[in-house]
Parts: C-alpha cells; sequence; structure tokens
C-alpha cells in the first residue's frame, strides 16, 4: 500500500450515498463530498492514493443549501462541493466499508 499524505483526508470528506449516486456506481461512479476549495486534480489525486484505483475523469458540482424548518424554526443547510469521480475500467471502490 502507498502511503498517503494526511492533506488526502482533507480533501476529500465523505461518500455522499443516495440514491442517485448508488444507479451511478453503476456506471463506474463514485460521488464524494469534497472540501470546497479543493481542485479537480487535487480530488484526483487525494482519490488515487486513498482508495489505490486509477482515476479516469473528475466532475465537480456545488449543491446549493436549502431552507428547512426544523422544529418549528427556519434555518438554511450549508453549500456543498461535490465530486463525481469517473474510475478507471476494472477499478472498484467500496463506499460502504469505509476507509
Amino acid at each position: 500500500m502507498s502511503t498517503t499524505d494526511p492533506r488526502h483526508y482533507d480533501i476529500i470528506i465523505s461518500p455522499v450515498i443516495t440514491e442517485k449516486a448508488t444507479t451511478a456506481s453503476e456506471h463506474n461512479k463514485v460521488v464524494f463530498k469534497v472540501n470546497r476549495r479543493a481542485t479537480k486534480p487535487q480530488i484526483k489525486e487525494a482519490v488515487e492514493k486513498l482508495f489505490d484505483v486509477k482515476v479516469r475523469r473528475v466532475n465537480t458540482l456545488i449543491r446549493g443549501g436549502k431552507m428547512k424548518v426544523f422544529k418549528g424554526r427556519l434555518g438554511e443547510q450549508q453549500s456543498t462541493k461535490r465530486a463525481i469521480v469517473t474510475l478507471e475500467e476494472g477499478h472498484r471502490i467500496d463506499v460502504t466499508t469505509g476507509l
């Protein structure tokens, strides 16, 4: 196993486990919540080093925060940055096991 830089853990925050992300995993894609300041090359390097896979492409998006009512109080969810990572053929990441 290759040595990992502690900064890689600051870039990848958590995997996104939703119905849409599960459907994307059938097409060799994995969705992660990432740091807002992370760039595509940084995300690619972090995923390759942490999970020991080969990344073909990284697409990013910023999911805007929503207004929600919780226990009668109005609040706003934070905006998050997500990365859709496409893996090379033959490589897989099982997000249910964790790091």
